[in-house]
């Protein structure tokens, strides 16, 4: 069923929510850039929406004159070629399913769109914002024509790692091998319910925009780094189908270490990428030698990192360790003024710090360097906005002003 249609009105309006993903075997380099073909299959796991999600509002009437699109309240290109991408392939697959003809119950494919999307967390920081933008844009695009099939691959031509964000839980995106990319799909390992004590802390250490935008940077790391060549025919396979492995198992020790070590092999590539690509500053490495040193008090993995094309921090922790290693960041990088505002998200419990793990992985503390930390845990796939209250759009098809 398409989304209601106020038919005197000929407007039709859906709203969807979509998640961030965090990638646990990194993607980086497409075969294709057209169709937004990577060099090789990647997972990640999809964050839950209280914390971090896109909301899009699409809205198709018959008074429209334009294609519209507004991000976080300011009118922007609605000519961008990958919004276009989204926008043809949704209206392909329409016409496709309704055989060529023009059903009079369904939303006429000739109608102008109007797009708002709004994230509530900074835009390009490093957290994945266009992935659940493109994830969402095609969710609300597709309710809007009434289209129920598998969606993956034209999120895919948005954002590569979008495709990703079309599912909840663990989430492996198929290199594929075709090169019209009917393959190259998005598929669930695991359900957000498969393993419930896993946790997530982002390290918000930067909310600005990064220095090489993904997009130009991973060209450049295809066309100019041999270990990126490398990682993508030896590596990867096997880290894949070890990774898949170790969720499957619920290993969180297996699972933590290959995390750490994809991560960095990653931001090698960078480095090996001619110039080279900083994504990381002195403060992740700070973070870095910090997991580290907190793992080594342990004598296990007790945390693991994993960073994206940028300096924040993903952290993975057990529940049981949450708190422990909250109270080990606040130390080491004490709060400059907003103590009360440094966790986010969901609650954490407080943990009192043993004189011996202080001081072994509390060294020099770093004020003020980290701005807050957000705790979340794996959720589900975009969801469907029933409550026309929560719609962007007002009946006007204009973005509603956020009082």
């Amino acid at each position: 069923m398409a989304a209601a249609v106020a038919a005197e009105r000929g407007l039709a309006m859906a709203t969807c929510t979509a998640p961030v993903n965090i990638a646990v075997i990194k993607y980086w380099g497409k075969r294709d850039t057209d169709l937004i073909l990577p060099i090789n299959s990647s997972l990640s796991v999809t964050l839950h929406q209280d914390q971090l999600k896109t909301t899009t509002t699409a809205a198709a009437s018959r008074d429209f004159t334009e294609d519209r699109l507004w991000l976080n309240g300011k009118e922007a290109d609605v000519g961008h070629p990958r919004v276009q991408a989204c926008l043809r392939e949704v209206r392909r697959l329409a016409r496709k399913r309704r055989g060529g003809g023009e059903d009079t119950a369904a939303l006429s494919l000739s109608y102008k769109i109007h797009i708002a999307s709004e994230n509530n967390f900074p835009t390009a920081a490093g957290l994945a914002s266009s992935a659940a933008g493109y994830a969402c844009l095609v969710s609300a695009l597709a309710r809007l024509y009434g289209l129920e099939e598998e969606l993956s691959e034209v999120a895919r031509r948005g954002s590569g790692s979008a495709c990703r964000s079309m599912f909840g839980g663990f989430v492996q995106w198929q290199r594929g091998e075709r090169p019209d990319g009917t393959d190259s799909l998005a598929l669930q390992v695991a359900p957000e319910t498969h393993w419930p004590e896993l946790h997530v802390l982002v390290l918000v250490v930067s909310g600005e925009k990064k220095p090489v935008a993904s997009t130009v940077g991973m060209q450049t790391s295809v066309e100019t780094s041999p270990l990126l060549k490398h990682r993508a025919e030896v590596v990867v396979p096997e880290r894949l189908a070890q990774m898949v492995r170790h969720i499957r198992d619920r290993d969180f020790e297996g699972f933590g270490q290959l995390a750490m070590r994809d991560s960095n092999q990653f931001h090698a590539t960078c480095l090996d990428t001619f110039p080279p690509i900083f994504y990381l500053t002195d403060l992740s490495h700070h973070i870095i030698a910090l997991a580290h040193r907190y793992n080594a008090h342990h004598g296990h993995t007790k945390v693991a990192y994993t960073f994206d094309a940028g300096p924040n921090a993903v952290i993975f922790a057990l529940a049981d360790t949450v708190a422990e290693f909250v109270e080990v960041v606040r130390r080491s990088f004490p709060p400059a003024t907003n103590g009360d505002q440094f966790v986010r998200g969901l609650p954490v419990g407080s943990a009192a710090l043993s004189q011996e793990l202080v001081a072994a992985v509390v060294t020099e503390p770093v004020p003020g360097a980290v701005q807050y930390i957000l705790h979340t845990k794996p959720g589900p796939g975009p969801q469907l906005v029933d409550d026309p209250s929560q719609h962007l759009l007002g009946a006007d098809g204009l973005p509603r002003s956020r009082a």
